[in-house]
């Protein structure tokens, strides 16, 4: 269960890394579901018949949007819960890689380190994670991301040394 922290801790957690999500298996039928929601229907991800005969992947894999979207998951899994705030956006990522692919059946976990942190406003703290997907039982991750959120929080909460 991931801890409880404040504001005030913030600029010591910098460089930091914060937390490893739990795995989370990638299943045909999540990435068929994926698929559903987008209009992505390349047989690479949903035709596993093909997929097999035809690519090196020696089946179906992840859309590489779906590695990324469960940033959200791994992230409520694992980071720390900021006392003070009362509300999170997700504000994009200044960079993404997609380095290997995830194939179908196959668990994956987040790994999240705190890259930057900054005061924006009276009520606001922006926070960079630098962000590696790992792929279980493999050398390369699924991707590499510089993400970066919005933690919105009460004024008066400000710490009063930033």
């Amino acid at each position: 269960m991931p801890q409880d922290i404040s504001l005030s801790d913030i600029k010591d957690l910098i460089g930091k890394e914060l937390g490893v999500s739990d795995w989370i298996t990638v299943t045909q039928q999540t990435i068929d579901r994926f698929a559903e929601a987008t209009s992505d229907f390349q047989f690479i991800h949903t035709d596993p018949v093909r997929a097999a005969a035809e690519t090196p992947f020696g089946g179906t894999i992840a859309h590489g949007f779906l590695s990324l979207s469960l940033l959200s998951a791994m992230n409520y899994n694992c980071l720390p819960k900021i006392r003070e705030q009362t509300m999170g956006i997700n504000y994009g990522f200044e960079k993404v890689r997609f380095v290997a692919p995830v194939k179908s059946g196959a668990r994956v976990r987040g790994r999240f380190t705190m890259a930057d942190a900054r005061f924006r406003g009276a009520g606001m703290l922006m926070i960079t994670y630098d962000v590696t997907v790992e792929i279980e039982g493999e050398r390369k991750p699924a991707l590499t991301a510089t993400w970066q959120t919005i933690i919105q929080f009460d004024p008066k909460d400000r710490p009063a040394d930033v």
